[in-house]
């Protein structure tokens, strides 16, 4: 599985500790950092924006398969509204193993959404194992992601 890590400013210094924990368990981790915008363009540093980065991650995520994403700002919430405006991205701000594991199991979340002003960095590896790792249960749940997509068409 692809791995897309992208984070603002708040984020960055957690991003890049997930990055590294993440590649150490040999994943795959592709890291579009606080510094490029969705064409791959050098960000101005004034301008590192957490939308931008949602962008990059999540247009990413959509197009790839077998491809996961990890968003990480201040408090997770910003970046996650963000990415879920990308059709095909079903993003969750989450802060504790319950939030995860039913995130993926209901919902199948394909991009994790985490708060570097809220999380201590061994927590949040936690949390990231536990969305790599948790599968799809689908059944009754697979037609209610089903009917965000057609929402996400119908809008």
């Amino acid at each position: 599985m692809k791995l897309i890590i992208g984070s603002d400013h708040a984020g960055y210094t957690l991003k890049d500790a997930v990055c590294s924990y993440l590649r150490a368990k040999g994943h795959e981790v592709q890291d579009v950092g606080a510094t490029f915008l969705p064409d791959g363009e050098m960000m101005d540093p004034s301008q590192r924006h957490y939308p931008l980065v949602a962008e990059r991650v999540g247009t990413e995520v959509a197009s790839g398969t077998d491809t996961r994403g990890i968003l990480i700002c201040g408090t997770g919430i910003g970046i996650g509204i963000a990415a879920n405006k990308i059709p095909g991205i079903r993003a969750a701000t989450c802060t504790n193993h319950f939030e995860v594991r039913y995130a993926r199991l209901h919902n199948d979340i394909n991009i994790l959404c985490l708060g570097a002003r809220i999380l201590a960095p061994e927590f949040a590896f936690e949390l990231c194992d536990l969305f790599l790792e948790t599968p799809f249960e689908g059944g009754r749940h697979a037609m209610r992601v089903e009917m965000i997509r057609e929402l996400e068409k119908k809008y």
